[in-house]
């Protein structure tokens, strides 16, 4: 058949010619959504199937759906399929196609199914898939982390606020603060799995159908929980793709600063990392110069993906129930989205797999801008019995004088800081230096060594927990 002719019988009846070029450009999907191949495939297995074993259709055209819906499968995974624009979207070239290799019994395909529920079916199958996806990559990056932080349980360095010094901590303590962002983003990603596993099959244009179909043999053999409860919202819903963006955004958002502080710590400045050759560039006329090119693109990509949350929530904002034709524009937004969060997960991971931590600088930086002085002011609370007030402006005085004879607090003499305040002692000492401090800090979810180590079993026994459940499902 011709491709008018075909379009024309896609439609329907009512009309008399083909689309227009500028409309057939507007309209057609399949330079995109055939994406969804795989997903339209196995959404119309299931329907042959169901509708076979309902008498709705009989075996012997179950059989020949089957047959010329595999073989479909094969020509497009081949590079032999040829995709029509014509023919608008992936629903259509897979049934065009399927007319062509088996005559009349095609058609009977979409008894009892819309392009509505097919395509709700489609996408979120595929936006489910990508969700077990990123499930496994962020496991990977949180494992990566969780070898660096058994590595450097007591690598001292700076920990900052306003990117300012402010108290003594460890590397593997700050490797376990984006264990914990990570570990809130696979939250979210199995979440949102979990809220999406519905299928939308059956659901029809909006209303649902009169022919006796079973949704939930359907659904289960889909992979789903259940089938979705109202027609009118499976159809119109997109909740399952604005939460991936959300969730991808979040996920960026982190990817995003911990670039930021690759960058910043890979400069000769700080020099606290060294990244491989892997994730560097080199200049085109500086040859000294190792650019952190892979943690500043993660960085830039972050904006693409916000931006693609706000373009589909600006699409949805203003639809009435049920099905819209901007719906179309939802899934170049999320499908570049996957694909950008896919590459930025795999960079990160290598980077943090891979780079050389410098622990004498993290060190040597620890013990700057005064970054005891907070332990200062515990003890003379502790010890001295000060108000923790008073015990500030001692400390401010002792800092000051320290500043002034340009050395650390711990280098200050006692008859120095006696002289700021009599009831100092020389059991002050204990707890200037930047490994006292680390030490001290016990509490849960502390810097002190074997803090950071028990966390980081909880984390690998966590991990290991989820794994056990992932395959019972």
């Amino acid at each position: 058949m011709s491709e008018k002719k075909a379009s024309n019988q896609m439609w329907g009846g009512r009309f008399a010619s083909g689309p227009a070029a500028i409309m057939e450009a507007i309209n057609a999907s399949i330079g995109f959504d055939r994406k969804l191949y795989a997903q339209d495939i196995r959404g119309s297995l299931a329907q042959a199937d169901m509708l076979a074993e309902q008498g709705i259709i009989t075996t012997e055209d179950r059989d020949k759906i089957v047959g010329g819906l595999n073989q479909i499968k094969q020509e497009i995974e081949a590079g032999t399929f040829e995709f029509s624009a014509r023919l608008e979207d992936i629903h259509m070239n897979v049934e065009a196609r399927l007319a062509d290799l088996i005559g009349p019994a095609a058609g009977r395909l979409h008894t009892a199914r819309s392009r509505n529920d097919q395509v709700a079916l489609d996408f979120r199958l595929w936006v489910k898939e990508e969700l077990q996806r990123l499930d496994a990559a962020l496991t990977g990056l949180i494992d990566a982390f969780l070898t660096r932080a058994e590595e450097h349980a007591a690598t001292v360095m700076p920990g900052f606020t306003h990117l300012q010094t402010a108290q003594p901590v460890t590397f593997g303590h700050h490797c376990m603060a984006y264990v914990e962002m990570f570990g809130r983003d696979l939250s979210r990603v199995r979440d949102a799995i979990e809220r999406m596993d519905e299928s939308p099959l059956g659901a029809a244009a909006l209303a649902g159908t009169g022919f006796p179909i079973d949704r939930q043999m359907t659904a289960k053999a889909l992979g789903f929980r259940e089938p979705t409860r109202n027609s009118i919202d499976t159809v119109s819903d997109r909740d399952f793709a604005l939460e991936f963006l959300s969730t991808a955004s979040i996920c960026a958002t982190h990817l995003s600063r911990l670039a930021e502080e690759i960058v910043i710590w890979s400069t000769p400045q700080f020099g606290f990392v060294r990244l491989s050759d892997q994730y560097s560039t080199g200049s085109s006329i500086m040859p000294q110069k190792k650019n952190p090119d892979a943690a500043e693109l993660i960085r830039a990509k972050t904006g693409r993906i916000n931006g693609h949350m706000i373009a589909l929530l600006t699409v949805m904002k203003g639809l009435p129930l049920a099905y819209s034709k901007d719906m179309q524009e939802d899934k170049e937004a999320v499908f570049d989205a996957a694909e950008t969060l896919d590459l930025m997960v795999a960079a990160m991971t290598g980077m943090i797999s891979d780079m050389t931590v410098q622990s004498a600088a993290m060190k040597k930086a620890a013990g700057s801008g005064y970054s005891t002085a907070t332990d200062l002011a515990d003890w003379l609370v502790r010890e001295a019995g000060l108000p923790f007030r008073e015990a500030h402006h001692v400390t401010g005085r002792a800092v000051a004088l320290a500043e002034e004879k340009k050395v650390t607090l711990d280098r200050l003499s006692l008859v120095d800081l006696k002289a700021i305040d009599e009831r100092i002692t020389d059991d002050i000492f204990s707890v200037l230096s930047v490994q006292a401090s680390v030490k001290s800090r016990t509490s849960f979810g502390g810097t002190a060594p074997q803090e950071v180590r028990r966390q980081i079993s909880y984390w690998r026994k966590r991990l290991k927990q989820d794994a056990g459940r992932a395959k019972l499902r």
